[in-house]
């Protein structure tokens, strides 16, 4: 089973058509998943399957990207309006129910903006995060850790996303992906990834975008990590953290239990497309802690009528 295959409906916020993919059990609960750069929805393909059964499962191609619009500005891709487009895909797919979001990557620091909004676990369940950070839980690591003298972890975290420092440059930034980067693709994540590449099934649009998904660099990574926002949540939050993730460092997550106090910690040993090279894995993580917050709610409600 493949979400590929899935035609779309589409669910329109403004002057942005989103691209919705749903499939898997119509009596499940709902699961969203996000997907980040320089994919689209089938970043999953390999983990629907392992959901399928248990979970309705929507996921979206986020704006830029895939089917959906790719508005030309690059404010149009700011954290509070990506997180704008989750919450419109929640509220048509699933407007009385809160659901429970897998993300993985910008898809995820997307996310993130999404369950630190006030009123945010109304409309979310849970979060399972992959191989994105809360770019304002970073910027403050870093600086604490600086401001006691513990640059290793920042250094560390710095060098791993200095690539993200060419994609910021306008004209220059797109110029890998202009000359062909999409074309080897799967060999540059064997490479990279230590991933097989015949998993890899890049989209038609991949070549677009690429060069689009780097205004999310561009609007968001400078002005988050200089000038941090406190950022909570009382969503439960899963992170599956990967042990080789050559993109975002574990070590980066050393505060996140500061701002989310329902927190739990999954490591994988996979490199940053975790989705695609360990779809089991994180499909598995996924529905235990969605299991284990519903055997909970419901042993508190047990609990309730007891007393």
């Amino acid at each position: 089973m493949s979400v590929f295959h899935v035609e779309p409906r589409f669910v329109t916020r403004g002057d942005v058509r989103l691209a919705v993919f749903e499939q898997g059990n119509p009596d499940g609960e709902t699961l969203v998943l996000v997907h980040g750069w320089p994919d689209t929805h089938d970043l999953w393909r390999h983990v629907v399957p392992h959901l399928a059964e248990t979970f309705r499962i929507v996921s979206y191609d986020t704006r830029g990207a895939g089917a959906s619009s790719a508005p030309a500005a690059v404010s149009a891709y700011t954290l509070p309006e990506l997180a704008r487009d989750l919450f419109a895909v929640i509220d048509a797919v699933s407007p009385d129910t809160p659901v429970h979001v897998l993300a993985h990557d910008w898809g995820a620091v997307e996310a993130w903006e999404a369950v630190c909004e006030p009123g945010a676990g109304e409309r979310i369940a849970s979060y399972t995060s992959i191989s994105g950070p809360n770019l304002d839980h970073l910027g403050a690591w870093m600086r604490r850790r600086l401001a006691r003298r513990s640059p290793a972890g920042p250094l560390a975290q710095a060098v791993a996303s200095s690539y993200t420092v060419l994609f910021q440059i306008p004209v220059v930034g797109t110029l890998p992906f202009r000359l062909g980067l999409s074309r080897i693709w799967p060999t540059f994540l064997r490479l990279f990834d230590r991933m097989d590449p015949a998993l890899v099934h890049p989209a038609p649009t991949l070549r677009a975008d690429m060069i689009t998904g780097l205004k999310r660099y561009r609007a968001n990574i400078r002005p988050r990590l200089r000038a941090p926002r406190e950022r909570r949540t009382e969503i439960p939050v899963q992170l599956l953290v990967g042990r080789r993730d050559r993109a975002v460092r574990p070590v980066g997550y050393e505060d996140t239990g500061r701002w989310v106090p329902n927190l739990r910690r999954r490591e994988l040993d996979a490199g940053h497309w975790s989705p695609i090279s360990h779809a089991e894995d994180v499909a598995r993580h996924t529905a235990a802690f969605v299991g284990d917050l519903g055997r909970g709610s419901a042993a508190d409600a047990a609990g309730g009528d007891s007393a």
